[in-house]
């Protein structure tokens, strides 16, 4: 499995400002909308009723917000810079710059598990953080998320 595979490149985008986390589910949902044609409101609700269970705001800046949605056929992934960090009520309490939201089905099983440690490796890399905050342009952030696991694989 790739985030190539999972993030399409109209699926990321830097956000300027954004005032909560339902502002921020919102904003997901309407990018999974616009890049996967899936009812945003169905994203925003599945996001939301998860996070119910447990931030998933991890530190370091960075939140991995997933769902399961029963109309996807496979994982799907959002990316999401924001430039003023957000409260996220992370682990470490600090607030958050990064987000990247999966999407899996509803039976997806280890896929979604998958999906969900790639994303976790790949935003753990202290440079890639910091290029993906050194950086606004959709297409270059697409690309630094997608590259570097291209590098590491050979």
């Amino acid at each position: 499995m790739q985030l190539g595979t999972i993030l399409k490149h109209d699926a990321v985008k830097t956000i300027s400002s954004c005032t909560s986390k339902k502002r921020l589910f919102h904003d997901l949902g309407e990018l999974a909308e616009a890049s996967y044609d899936l009812n945003a409101t169905n994203v925003i609700d599945a996001l939301i009723e998860r996070e119910g269970l447990g931030p998933t705001g991890v530190g370091q800046g960075i939140a991995l917000p997933h769902a399961r949605l029963p109309e996807l056929d496979r994982v799907v992934g959002l990316f999401l810079r924001l430039e003023k960090p957000l409260n996220f009520d992370a682990v470490d309490r600090q607030p958050v710059d990064l987000v990247f939201a999966l999407l899996a089905p509803e039976n997806a099983g280890v896929d979604h598990l998958k999906a969900l440690a790639l994303v976790s490796r790949t935003l753990r890399d202290d440079a890639v953080c910091a290029k993906l905050r050194a950086n606004t342009s959709a297409s270059t952030l697409h690309t630094i998320l997608t590259e570097v696991q291209a590098s590491q694989a050979a």
